[in-house]
């Protein structure tokens, strides 16, 4: 699952007692985190400007070492926490843990500087993680073998995993109910959208800005072994439960 850097401050207590539950159960969750809100805090304390490019942010080297701090850090160390508070296990490391996510710049890399593309996934050390009986808590920062480190869109992360991990479903924890649609004038949530329908809906301009990379990530994921991807709103009580049991709940992405 991934789990938005603007969700995590609202996540209740229960979201938590939720994940425990499931790994009680027998279940395997594997969590890719971002940190946006608290990156351009802490870059603003420091006096780094930052600027966005299309939804991602613009990462020069000292913007990276802050990225870095406050994702593989802080961000990635309280979820660990909550998740151990809860009475779950929990072991978390970053993409350059381990060469775990593999990178390359993105295509456009001379506007956006340091951002990448995964190349590749380490599944093993995942694997292993989860074979002790732990949760595995990612932070999504990217290295190549020059040992170059890259920010990586946490969505785009969390689809390579997915797939490189073969997993059936990803669900993507947001701080909104799914993707919505204007139906008369009043916004609805789509229980169900094909890959097809979110492509159109992008060129409308009825998906637009940071829900872009999360259903694109989304569609890239679907495409290998993950057959389905939910986006849902982290503080609905038992959601991920929910999900797992295969209750209509958020937006669903299908292949067709």
């Amino acid at each position: 699952m991934k789990c938005g850097g603007s969700t995590l401050a609202a996540l209740p207590a229960s979201f938590f007692e939720d994940l425990h539950e499931l790994q009680t159960e027998g279940m395997q969750p594997v969590i890719v985190h971002g940190g946006g809100p608290a990156i351009s805090e802490n870059l603003a304390k420091l006096g780094i400007e930052t600027e966005f490019v299309n939804g991602l942010r613009k990462t020069t080297e000292p913007v990276l070492d802050v990225v870095e701090m406050v994702l593989a850090g802080s961000i990635n160390k309280q979820i660990v926490r909550l998740i151990q508070t809860s009475g779950g296990k929990a072991l978390g490391l970053s993409g350059v843990d381990g060469g775990l996510i593999q990178a390359e710049p993105v295509s456009n890399h001379v506007e956006v500087g340091h951002v990448g593309d995964v190349t590749g996934v380490e599944a093993t050390i995942i694997q292993g993680i989860l074979e002790m009986g732990y949760m595995p808590v990612i932070a999504p920062i990217g290295i190549d073998k020059e040992g170059q480190r890259y920010n990586i869109n946490a969505d785009t992360a969390a689809g390579a995993v997915a797939s490189h991990l073969g997993v059936e479903r990803m669900i993507v924890v947001t701080d909104v109910p799914g993707i919505m649609k204007n139906v008369n004038g009043i916004k609805e949530v789509l229980p169900s959208v094909t890959v097809q329908e979110i492509q159109t809906m992008i060129q409308t301009g009825e998906i637009y800005g940071g829900m872009i990379p999360k259903v694109k990530a989304a569609i890239a994921c679907i495409h290998g072994e993950v057959k389905e991807v939910v986006i849902v709103d982290g503080s609905e009580p038992g959601v991920l439960s929910r999900v797992v049991k295969g209750e209509t709940i958020g937006t669903r992405i299908v292949q067709m």
